[in-house]
């Protein structure tokens, strides 16, 4: 089930660029079923509220609560998270969710949405909820010394391509373990392969924001596994509170909307998005023979048909055309 309501900013494929654009990653596991109010109306309100503060980006909805990515004026995004967090619509059931800010120059959206799912975070296994029964929540500053333990099994939630991006060692050099997922949806499979695996051992996992590392704390803690923490706030939290002298991060952070990366001051990074199969690229990659911008990397050029390709390029050149203009194509990926 998706329902969403969508708006682009401006005429359709164009947005202004914005010297001071504030971007809010907020996610919150909550009964939202329960209200008195119901998803749609509930959407309609953030929808609202949304086009009247010119905020882009996409929220979603569903019975377990809410998850996405904004982007605004500082000043009207402080008004739109205390709107959801303190409207009554709402019966304080999002107060307290996890919201992480970084900055950057041009508004890494161009439109608005919100969307009623099944789930905020599909992983297809009915009964798990992390507002009924999670794993322990570990601050930032105390997770270095948790997966330096040699009791200690690393697991990082996140999809094999954002792994490639960066991840995190331990004081030995023990990288955390991938499970090599295409999707979160994958993750339980990975999970009841591993199961035996993990039992007895103090299992950490994380994710880029803490949305997929909660909910799979709560998938494991429903087979049996006791000892599971994950990071709260995910890595962005603690790129944002860990000095980067103590950090056992390494690399960069993929995030999904066009910054692609961040680095581990929460800026744009190194990473650029390929067109044609939406996977990151390194300054290295966009040196290979196979890379055309806009169109294919080394990952995608032996999908594309000729009917793909030329479509492709037509759509790199209205980009091309709208940067003459002096505007910004909608989805148009950073350079």
């Amino acid at each position: 089930m998706t329902e969403q309501l969508s708006k682009p900013i401006e005429k359709p494929g164009t947005c202004e660029a914005d010297s001071e654009t504030l971007v809010a990653a907020i996610y919150k596991f909550a009964d939202l079923d329960g209200c008195s109010v119901p998803l749609d109306t509930l959407r309609d309100l953030l929808f609202a509220e949304l086009t009247k503060h010119g905020i882009l980006g996409t929220l979603i909805l569903a019975g377990e609560g809410i998850n996405g990515t904004i982007a605004g004026e500082p000043d009207a995004m402080k008004v739109f998270l205390d709107f959801v967090t303190d409207n009554s619509a709402f019966e304080g059931k999002l107060a307290n969710a996890e919201i992480k800010f970084s900055t950057c120059d041009i508004p890494p959206f161009g439109r608005t949405r919100v969307k009623i799912k099944d789930e905020i975070v599909t992983m297809r296994v009915p009964g798990v909820s992390p507002s009924k029964v999670v794993g322990t929540y570990v601050e930032p500053e105390k997770w270095n010394a948790l997966i330096d333990r040699p009791d200690t099994v690393v697991i990082d939630t996140r999809n094999d391509f954002e792994v490639e991006v960066g991840t995190f060692q331990s004081s030995d050099g023990m990288g955390a373990v991938n499970p090599h997922t295409t999707a979160f949806c994958d993750f339980p499979s990975f999970v009841r392969e591993n199961l035996e695996n993990l039992r007895g051992k103090n299992v950490a996992m994380f994710c880029t924001g803490g949305i997929r590392c909660e909910k799979a704390t709560s998938y494991l803690k429903s087979l049996g596994i006791d000892d599971v923490f994950h990071l709260k706030g995910g890595i962005l939290k603690y790129l944002e509170e860990v000095p980067q002298e103590e950090s056992r991060w390494i690399g960069e952070c993929f995030v999904f909307d066009e910054r692609v990366t961040v680095n581990h001051d929460l800026e744009p990074g190194g990473y650029s998005l390929c067109w044609g199969c939406r996977m990151p690229l390194s300054p290295d990659d966009v040196h290979r023979p196979e890379y055309e911008k806009g169109v294919s990397c080394h990952r995608c050029i032996d999908r594309h048909d000729e009917t793909a390709l030329k479509s492709l390029r037509e759509r790199q050149r209205q980009i091309e055309l709208a940067k003459a203009r002096g505007k910004r194509h909608i989805g148009q990926p950073r350079a």
